[in-house]
């Protein structure tokens, strides 16, 4: 059975609000979230030898996360990936959006769900967040509540999403942590081996919109169905890193999609989900000029993403469109 403790994290400028940090512990793990951004801030595990590290990029005060920042462990709404150039139809009507990332609307917008403070309610084994999202909010049309809920129950910590919109409105919620299973403010994820479950991955243009076409990874770099380690794998096929979404097995159960084994200590990440895709990022954006915790400084591929979500621009891509409400992924350590 897990814990959960409550203390305040930090104050917001100008009367802002406070922003609490709820502490999560069984005897496998113990997570750190803050209210801001429902943001996941830290996550020890033992390895092989019982030794607890911080296995998640981050920053150990509030004010690393009112920076610009990466979305360090953070939930993304109200759309999670990119919406190519910012535009989309929902009922004939064209909505724009910021372009934040150009030419394209990335993660929400200029002021998405990981930049807003939500109400917590604590729970047996975890908390739940919650927040409305006022209708013309960054540009989405109708209001949309939102319930973001982490659980923690021996080694696994559950992450559920609920949206109940009020109209008709794109939503595709996900958690942006960063991992590196050698702990936090290692220099890089090469040691990494990686499994992902799926047959196809989608490709992109050079502003990482995909194109429209499901391809297989049969034969590619994009295979990950048995294991590979990430450093000769990125070597062996000169890439500069993955940010592309792997296609999964639909279904309204939760399923195995992705697994990560850190050899050298022993660690493994695996990611169950009910989401029709994943997004396996590297760190490719990362480039050193942040301090986290500790005063660790994050170099490029330090740390790797596993999104669980919709498909990107899905929205403007009717192919891609699967109807989900429910969002729902598991992470087990």
């Amino acid at each position: 059975m897990a814990s959960v403790t409550r203390a305040v994290f930090g104050e917001l400028p100008s009367g802002g609000g406070t922003v609490e940090k709820f502490q999560l512990q069984s005897d496998l793990l113990r997570v750190d979230i803050i209210s801001w951004g429902c943001t996941i801030t830290a996550l020890e595990v033992k390895d092989r030898q019982g030794r607890a590290s911080d296995v998640v990029l981050g920053f150990a005060e509030l004010e690393g996360y009112l920076q610009k920042q990466p979305y360090f462990g953070a939930v993304i709404g109200r759309v999670a990936n990119r919406i190519a150039k910012g535009t989309f139809k929902v009922d004939g009507k064209e909505y724009h959006l910021a372009i934040n990332k150009e030419p394209n609307s990335l993660h929400g917008g200029v002021r998405g769900f990981d930049k807003v403070l939500w109400t917590p309610w604590v729970l047996s084994n975890g908390v739940q967040f919650s927040r409305v999202s006022p209708d013309g909010e960054e540009g989405y049309p109708g209001e949309l509540k939102v319930w973001v809920t982490y659980t923690l129950d021996g080694g696994e910590l559950v992450v559920n999403y609920r949206a109940q919109a009020s109209q008709a409105t794109p939503v595709n919620l996900t958690n942006h942590s960063y991992f590196n299973l050698a702990g936090q403010g290692s220099p890089n994820i090469y040691g990494h081996e990686v499994t992902i479950e799926a047959d196809t991955y989608l490709p992109v243009d050079e502003t990482l919109i995909p194109i429209g076409e499901v391809a297989p990874v049969q034969g590619t770099a994009f295979d990950l169905r048995k294991p590979v380690e990430l450093g000769k794998h990125l070597q062996d096929f000169q890439l500069n890193g993955f940010d592309h979404n792997f296609c999964l097995k639909g279904s309204k159960e939760k399923h195995f999609c992705a697994r990560v084994h850190h050899a050298a200590s022993g660690r493994v990440l695996e990611v169950y989900t009910t989401q029709p895709g994943v997004q396996f990022y590297t760190g490719n954006f990362l480039d050193g000029t942040l301090k986290g915790k500790n005063g660790a400084v994050y170099p490029k591929h330090s740390g790797f993403c596993l999104e669980t979500q919709n498909w990107p621009d899905a929205v403007n891509q009717f192919c891609f469109q699967h109807g989900i409400i429910w969002r729902t992924h598991r992470i087990l350590l």
